[in-house]
């Protein structure tokens, strides 16, 4: 009988696209996939250790999946956790089998006869150090996939990242950018057969600079385009906005997904510089104005962080502004968190965690207010939807998983494009003519 296995995807849709490469490497080794722990043979934990809430929750869930996990079968760890703390969770998780750092192959640890056999050499634990060498065993990148479950999927344009963020510690282990070619990402966008491709990257933007010879600066322009072309959606995540040149947002808008995530992460220029990132609120605002003037039904989305060292309640007041004159569709706000490494980790000025929280909460309540104001303003509108599942469907304004959603009748096939009329609104998310909004109530 073939062994089985189980991944647990955990942190942002990068990773999400890293577990489908290892899945279609599992499956092309002849085992199949499982949707309980209880049932694998090897069960894989795909962590995330981007701050430090998300560090303790892929510790947790490794422990949670060794509790669930049947004798003779393999606990690997592998992602980003694994890469930055291989020999630290080596050394303090007996329980696990192997740490696989990046591109690292571990289904060999399976040299057991499945759920009733032992694996009799012991634990198996592969160590990448962070500083070992940049180009993995196998590249996840240019893995094939297997098709998308669902009508839209994530594809990874590169990998790394060049820049210095003085909160992040991303590129101490993901590595300097390395961008894939246009072949490669077109022939994933063939295997996935989604009616919407999400292209996502570190940095998406900054897209074929590392490459100067073959593509270089502006190349996600070209790629947009080809994409476009060949499947109905096409919606790219992470924008650092120095790099929002005006052909890209014309090709953007063109596509007909006038959407833009916007990577800000504050508006004071002083704390944006400290933060070694470019821009101010001003530039912001004239940025986003003018891609309003352009498509009137652009969608925003944007990041900011909250309490980074020297924030003052100045600072904190000009985000307050910029969150009311921008009028954003979709804001996420997060509380700083000192990564080891970073430049801003030896930064004096630390904001109190309280006072942190106070800001936080301030900033997510005015967001809510912005977001449904915006939400309402849709009913009465007539809007082109992907239906994702059952009852569930996307416009151009909402990306998968991140932000709301629109209830439509269970008739409108999954996979397919519907107009539907909006009427009515339930904070985020909208309700087509015809779902009846307290049984959606009442499902909550």
């Amino acid at each position: 009988m073939s062994k089985r296995f189980y991944i647990e995807t955990l942190g942002c849709p990068k990773n999400d696209v890293d577990s489908d490469k290892l899945i279609g490497a599992l499956l092309a080794d002849g085992m199949e996939p499982t949707d309980e722990a209880s049932r694998a043979d090897l069960v894989v934990v795909n962590t995330c250790a981007f701050i430090d809430e998300a560090r303790r929750e892929s510790i947790d869930t490794i422990l949670a999946l060794d509790e669930q996990r049947i004798e003779g079968s393999q606990l690997v760890v592998t992602g980003c956790m694994a890469e930055r703390y291989g020999k630290e969770l080596a050394a303090e998780l007996p329980e696990v089998d192997q740490v696989a750092g990046f591109g690292q192959a571990f289904n060999a640890v399976l040299d057991g006869d499945g759920p009733q056999g032992s694996n009799d050499a012991g634990p198996v634990r592969k160590l990448i150090p962070v500083s070992s060498t940049p180009l993995p065993e196998f590249d996840l990148l240019n893995l094939p996939r297997p098709k998308s479950p669902v009508p839209w999927a994530y594809v990874k344009i590169a990998e790394g990242c060049d820049r210095s963020c003085g909160f992040c510690a991303i590129p101490s282990f993901r590595g300097p950018q390395r961008s894939r070619d246009v072949a490669s990402i077109m022939t994933e966008v063939e295997q996935l057969e989604a009616r919407e491709i999400v292209l996502v990257a570190q940095d998406l933007a900054s897209y074929g600079k590392d490459r100067p010879d073959e593509m270089g600066a502006g190349s996600i322009v070209p790629l947009v385009k080809a994409v476009s072309d060949a499947v109905d959606r096409v919606r790219l995540l992470y924008l650092y906005p120095s790099d929002l040149s005006d052909e890209l947002i014309e090709v953007i808008c063109e596509s007909g997904v006038p959407y833009f995530d916007l990577s800000l992460q504050h508006v004071s220029k002083p704390l944006l510089r400290r933060m070694r990132r470019w821009g101010d609120g001003q530039r912001f605002l004239d940025r986003i104005s003018d891609i309003r003037d352009r498509e009137p039904e652009a969608a925003f989305r944007s990041n900011f962080i909250v309490g980074y060292p020297g924030e003052t309640e100045a600072d904190h007041d000009l985000l307050l502004s910029f969150v009311k004159e921008a009028q954003l569709d979709w804001c996420g706000f997060f509380s700083y968190s000192r990564e080891d490494g970073t430049y801003a980790a030896d930064l004096d000025g630390a904001v109190d965690p309280q006072l942190m929280n106070e800001r936080l909460a301030e900033l997510r309540e005015l967001q809510d207010d912005i977001t449904a104001t915006r939400r309402d303003a849709l009913i009465g509108k007539t809007l082109d939807v992907l239906v994702d599942t059952p009852g569930i469907a996307r416009s151009h304004r909402e990306a998968p998983e991140i932000d709301g959603v629109i209830h439509v009748g269970q008739n409108v096939d999954v996979g397919s494009f519907a107009q539907v009329q909006i009427a009515d609104a339930l904070g985020p998310d909208l309700v087509a003519s015809g779902v009846e909004r307290a049984a959606l109530e009442e499902a909550d």
